[in-house]
């Protein structure tokens, strides 16, 4: 078969988060977990292997790391390749489940490190996760001129009205600092 007709995707963590990310302990408070996304973030920016965006799913409860995720659109080829839908999509593997939200599992929180966008928003209502912490603000990304699509206080109202908690501007100065380290390094734009 051509590669036109049986196109293949593979996601993967570039080589780094083995050396970063420590999956073996817990997080306890909100302030580690966010900086877990924000340290995810930074070192994308600073190896070269993505955008400015990281994030990090946990188990609620226990604080155990469940996946991470980072801006991979540009290393991978791929538009979709969100930091959040990459966390969604690792933590999914790693549980063996379509939904982080199944009878058997515990409840499951995103941690990520900038407000997510439209599609990341929609992602979140369908990967099952039951609270969303961000960092930086949307008008945060959109001083780089990154398009953050079609997001409203009704969007958020949506999540809210279907058990999902939302919680804003956690350590957003340690976040906005990320973008702003993109943007001095002239990272590339690439949506909008």
């Amino acid at each position: 078969m051509s590669h036109r007709t049986n196109p293949i995707v593979s996601v993967q963590y570039p080589p780094w988060v083995a050396e970063l990310v420590d999956f073996n302990r817990a997080y306890a408070t909100d302030e580690e977990k966010m900086r877990l996304a924000i340290s995810v973030s930074r070192a994308n920016v600073e190896r070269g292997t993505g955008g400015p965006f990281g994030a990090a799913i946990f188990e609620r409860d226990s604080g155990r790391l469940v996946s991470v995720g980072m801006n991979s659109v540009v290393r991978l080829n791929n538009c979709t390749l969100h930091g959040e839908m990459v966390a969604f999509m690792m933590a999914q593997q790693v549980v063996g489940s379509f939904s982080l939200n199944m009878p058997s599992l515990p409840p499951h929180e995103l941690f990520t490190s900038c407000e997510p966008c439209a599609m990341c928003l929609g992602g979140t209502l369908w990967s099952g996760v039951k609270r969303v912490v961000y960092g930086a603000g949307r008008e945060d990304a959109s001083r780089l001129n990154f398009e953050e699509g079609p997001v409203f206080p009704e969007s958020y109202k949506y999540l809210e009205d279907r058990g999902i908690e939302i919680v804003r501007d956690v350590l957003r100065p340690e976040a906005r600092a990320v973008l702003e380290l993109y943007r001095t390094m002239s990272g590339k734009i690439y949506n909008g």
